[in-house]
């Protein structure tokens, strides 16, 4: 069987992070566009949304175990099929798109776990490629919150946050923090640099 070719997707942005670090509030924001006086100056961008939130919704929903309390490996499983499955929708979009996690996250996710990280979540990290600019969210300690989906204290949030700039800047991505600022200028920050890009 011949070997598949590595994909790179220019058009295709990550925010990564830690839990509660506002990224989920800067999709909805770059989703919406953005305004001045009431007249649109900056189109909407295509978005996709995280992947664990809404497996974890589902597997409650659904009475499933396939949650990151119960079994981590499962729920890793879920989260790489969403993942690569908004990958090749994102891949179709011909302007830019920016994806609320990345491939990666699942490896760091595991990593943090202190799981192994099967190599077939490696192979789909090398072969589906993101922008090499990854956007970061830092631990914000003014903002974080737990609820029924964030179930982390604030010391797993931070940890998870420098386990994904890690794995990201591994796999030869530039990862760029995001400044701790309000919501429009956090968008206004990602605009600038995408446009850049």
């Amino acid at each position: 069987m011949d070997s598949p070719i590595i994909q790179s997707a220019d058009h295709m942005f990550v925010i990564t992070g830690g839990p509660g670090s506002g990224k989920t509030s800067l999709i909805e924001a770059l989703a919406q566009g953005a305004y001045i006086n009431d007249r649109q100056f900056s189109a909407p961008l295509l978005t996709m949304p995280e992947t664990g939130r809404a497996i974890i919704q589902d597997q409650i929903a659904i009475g499933g175990t396939a949650l990151p309390w119960a079994d981590r490996n499962a729920f890793a499983e879920l989260m790489l099929s969403w993942a690569c499955r908004s990958y090749r929708e994102a891949m179709a979009s011909k302007g830019p798109v920016v994806l609320d996690r990345g491939i990666a996250d699942i490896m760091g996710y595991l990593m943090l776990c202190n799981l192994p990280v099967p190599a077939h979540m490696r192979r789909a990290a090398e072969l589906y490629r993101y922008n090499p600019l990854v956007f970061i969210a830092p631990h914000w300690p003014d903002i974080y919150v737990q609820d029924a989906e964030r179930k982390q204290d604030e010391r797993l949030a931070e940890a998870t946050c420098r386990m994904m700039g890690q794995v990201y800047t591994n796999l030869g991505y530039d990862v760029v923090p995001l400044p701790l600022v309000s919501v429009q200028e956090r968008a206004d920050f990602v605009r600038a640099h995408i446009a850049a890009a």
